[in-house]
């Protein structure tokens, strides 16, 4: 707290909240509040409201006072949470997401779309990209959570997030077809949702992540957090914020382990006019290690290899996915890997698909105006027997737009 706030900030908010209740408006006070004001606990909060209560201040539905905790009061109480965290760590990036939210409804409230649309759209599409936070909590925390027997949020939340993403679609389609009435009849309640999922995570999900957690895993969790990215104007700093000593990845020190595997050798190995040192044969040809990343890096295709015990495997990091993924995927279930709306499509696809009755699956959606191509095929060895179903999704708008031939290069 500032040095020039002689009042304590117990004292100060029952003070701005008494002049409201009385007809007041105390400006100065709310200005000096904000700027010497850090941070505020719940505690603070409510025993400012117990000494309001005692004072038999109808304070409950006052206007000004509900824009006041919602523009003021939030924001210290958030800015205390998000201190309780080194910087980077990643639950105390969700709170600063959380807290840039806040501060996104606090101004969309001052954005009317029938007087002022672009202002209000300019501020809507900033508070879409709250997509990512959800991505990651999808794709990081999650699987996470389920390692150490906590599946409620993979199923439960997630819906929540479909939900949530379903709101956002109706507001964005109300602002493309100019429809503003339907624009402020939708967005409050979409607002008050998001509020609430935001009070779930700060008061439930992330509290209980922390003492389930290893701080290892917090580390490791910073570093897939990259791979999606985040809704913040600043990408977060390092965390822990010292470098570490790099550590073998799983796979790699399993590797140096275990001999090698026997590499199959041509006939005519000498005639080859290229080196098949480190390079392994498949059914045919020789490819490195780098090379099998290289292309699977530059497939204009999204895959996912999920094995015959249902568990993910592998993926592919493609520079522009059409899902996100991130690196805590591995070995998860693939039935917590889809929202739950999608889990019994994905269980009957791999029901089918073990009885060996269908061996592809195929789905198009739209999405961001996007025309996407999923597929599911279903792999199996020499002996027909089941060994796990590759998930496959490309953009192909510009494909499904061909017409004619065209059969000369088109580069001049």
């Amino acid at each position: 707290m500032s040095e020039f706030l002689s009042e304590s900030k117990v004292d100060y908010l029952v003070d701005i909240i008494s002049t409201f209740c009385a007809g007041g408006n105390p400006e100065e006070e709310i200005r000096q509040f904000r700027s010497g004001c850090d941070s505020l606990s719940p505690e603070e909060v409510s025993e400012a409201f117990t000494r309001l209560s005692h004072k038999n201040l109808r304070y409950e539905n006052n206007p000004q006072v509900i824009t006041f905790y919602q523009d003021v009061i939030e924001e210290k109480l958030s800015s205390g949470a998000i201190n309780r965290f080194p910087p980077g760590h990643p639950a105390r990036v969700y709170l600063e997401e959380n807290r840039l939210l806040r501060s996104l409804f606090s101004r969309i409230r001052h954005a009317d779309p029938r007087r002022d649309k672009d202002k209000f759209k300019a501020i809507f599409d900033r508070i879409c990209t709250v997509e990512k936070h959800f991505v990651r909590k999808e794709n990081q925390l999650f699987p996470l959570l389920e390692k150490h027997g906590w599946d409620s949020p993979s199923k439960n939340m997630w819906a929540f997030h479909d939900d949530i993403r379903a709101r956002l679609k109706e507001v964005r389609q109300a602002l493309e077809q100019d429809d503003a009435d339907k624009v402020v009849t939708l967005f409050p309640y979409l607002q008050s949702e998001m509020e609430r999922l935001m009070g779930v995570e700060e008061q439930r999900l992330l509290p209980n992540a922390m003492n389930m957690l290893e701080e290892s895993e917090w580390i490791d969790m910073r570093i897939g957090d990259e791979e999606i990215g985040w809704m913040l104007d600043e990408i977060p700093p390092p965390y822990p914020a010292s470098p570490r000593e790099p550590q073998p990845e799983p796979e790699q020190a399993a590797e140096a382990q275990a001999p090698r595997r026997r590499k199959s050798t041509p006939k005519r190995a000498k005639e080859l006019p290229f080196s098949i040192e480190n390079a392994d044969h498949f059914d045919e040809g020789y490819l490195t290690p780098e090379q099998v990343n290289l292309i699977f890096k530059f497939l204009p295709v999204d895959i996912t290899y999920v094995n015959e015990d249902d568990r993910v495997v592998f993926y592919n990091r493609g520079d522009e996915r059409v899902f996100p993924r991130s690196a805590n995927i591995i070995g998860r279930e693939v039935k917590l890997c889809h929202p739950p709306k999608s889990v019994d499509q994905v269980l009957r696809i791999l029901e089918e698909f073990k009885k060996g009755t269908k061996d592809h699956a195929d789905f198009w959606i739209t999405m961001r105006g996007r025309f996407i191509h999923i597929r599911y095929f279903a792999v199996r060895d020499e002996q027909k027997n089941y060994r796990g179903v590759i998930e496959m999704s490309q953009d192909v708008t510009e494909i499904r737009a061909l017409e004619g031939e065209q059969r000369l290069l088109d580069w001049d």
